[in-house]
């Protein structure tokens, strides 16, 4: 499904810019830039919060895990509560709710308190992204001007990873660990000030909610969150990960069950029916399964092997985000020249090359000869590859739906990066079981292995794309 031609429009600035438009895009950039942020601020401060909370190294896990069970599991939720209760007053809800974890985090004073913060904090974020994809799908008219907020949308979770790692470092460096949490206050309650004065609200589809499906949906998606998670601590042969995998197959399996049924679906199956926007489903789950396991290492590397300071291993991820917001302000204008699908084919050998470069990555590399230029790469590939693939999910997606199949997309997308990360961690610790060499020539060793796992994973998402998409131009689901 390829996104309609449409006449010119500046790639940046908002095409035939209305003022309030822009305005209503800003807000919503924001919020979901808080949920890209927390997604790595967190992480360089990892050690600080050890020492402060005393927590032991498995229990360190969970100040990640501990959002990640909750933002991944209840995104289907998320979005379909959006649907049926207005998605302005779910994403003002989930920014006063993320805002005010952020603060109980930031005020912890132990690790129970905080992993609950957390938590929270990922329940907001899940009642925040969905209803910032489906304000966009329905605020902003099919052709330029959707393009350009997409455009800018798409570039918001890797600019956010990577200004994560940079915030973290410096509020780690200059202030306290507990200034990476806090930092969301404020700029929640500039969110929700704003979101009412420019972000319209839409329609509310009133109606039986799918009680069954969001509690199949939710317990499937966080039991599969969870059995994921498992694995990256103790392996595919884990008991508790075959159960993990076990209740959620099982769960999953009656959500569709369910949902083939239900009058008013959580998750509407005719969504699956178009087969580009089915393809481009399987890309948004397989893309960050390489790229977030590859960000692990990355920085791991960064920090461990080339001896940088927390502030310094940030500032090496920004040639990566200046490269992607470059790129993505081009993307509107290469959509209306040559269609979806050869961008998307594009940034998908881009990100593939990438990983094939790091690969290579030998422990005599140095951040110029071994880093640089995958950095580069990614950042150009993920902005060509992100934006065509929410383009081609969200085309003509009735309104009623845009909740939901942006709830769907969210979805894969942490599933993927989820499964990605543990993926790679499991090749990582196969690859250095019996290594010899000091720690840092096996941290590389063993991240070359990942990397080239990585690139496997964009290959096969570079492979689907061209043989599954059509990029023609289809009915609304």
């Amino acid at each position: 499904m390829s996104t309609p031609s449409t006449t010119t429009a500046s790639p940046s600035a908002p095409p035939d810019g209305s003022t309030r438009l822009g305005a209503a895009l800003l807000v919503i950039v924001a919020a979901y830039l808080m949920v890209g942020v927390d997604a790595t601020v967190v992480n360089v401060a990892l050690p600080d919060i050890q020492q402060d909370l005393d927590f032991t190294s498995t229990g360190l896990s969970w100040v990640l895990n501990s959002y990640t069970l909750a933002f991944g599991g209840l995104l289907l939720l998320g979005g379909r509560v959006g649907d049926v209760v207005g998605r302005r007053r779910t994403l003002m809800a989930g920014v006063l709710l993320f805002a005010g974890s952020s603060l109980l985090g930031g005020l912890a004073t132990d690790g129970a308190w905080l992993l609950a913060a957390r938590s929270l904090q990922g329940v907001g974020a899940a009642l925040i992204a969905p209803s910032t994809l489906a304000l966009i799908t329905t605020g902003f008219p099919e052709g330029p001007r959707r393009h350009y907020a997409l455009s800018v949308y798409s570039s918001m979770a890797g600019i956010g990873a990577s200004v994560g790692l940079v915030l973290g470092g410096m509020l780690t460096d200059w202030a306290s660990w507990r200034w990476a949490l806090l930092i969301n206050v404020p700029i929640g309650i500039a969110v929700a000030t704003a979101l009412p004065r420019f972000a319209a609200e839409t329609p509310c589809h009133a109606g039986r909610f799918d009680l069954a499906g969001a509690l199949t949906g939710t317990a499937g998606t966080t039991s599969l969150v969870y059995a994921f998670i498992r694995v990256s601590e103790a392996g595919w042969s884990d008991t508790q990960t075959l159960l993990g995998f076990s209740t959620a197959a099982a769960l999953l399996a009656g959500f569709l069950l369910v949902e083939s049924r239900a009058e008013q679906p959580i998750l509407p199956l005719r969504l699956f029916a178009d087969r580009d926007r089915a393809g481009a489903y399987l890309g948004v789950m397989l893309l960050p399964a390489g790229m977030f396991g590859a960000f692990y290492f990355l920085t791991l590397i960064s920090q461990q092997a080339l001896g940088y300071s927390p502030l310094r291993a940030g500032l090496a991820f920004l040639p990566m985000t200046l490269a992607m917001f470059s790129t993505v302000r081009l993307v509107p204008r290469m959509l209306q020249l040559l269609g979806a699908k050869p961008v998307l084919l594009t940034g998908m050998t881009l990100v593939s090359g990438a990983g094939v470069w790091l690969w290579r990555l030998d422990a005599s590399d140095g951040y110029l000869s071994g880093l640089l230029g995958p950095l580069l790469l990614l950042g150009v590939g993920v902005a060509l590859s992100l934006m065509p693939l929410n383009a081609t999910i969200l085309a003509r997606v009735e309104p009623r739906e845009a909740g939901a199949a942006s709830g769907l997309l969210q979805t894969m997308q942490w599933l993927g990066g989820t499964l990605g990360l543990s993926i790679l961690v499991t090749v990582y610790g196969t690859a250095t079981r019996h290594t010899t060499g000091s720690p840092s020539e096996t941290l590389v060793e063993g991240a070359s292995h990942a990397f080239g796992a990585s690139a496997l994973i964009a290959l096969t998402a570079l492979l689907l794309a061209a043989l599954v998409i059509t990029g023609r131009k289809t009915r609304a689901a």
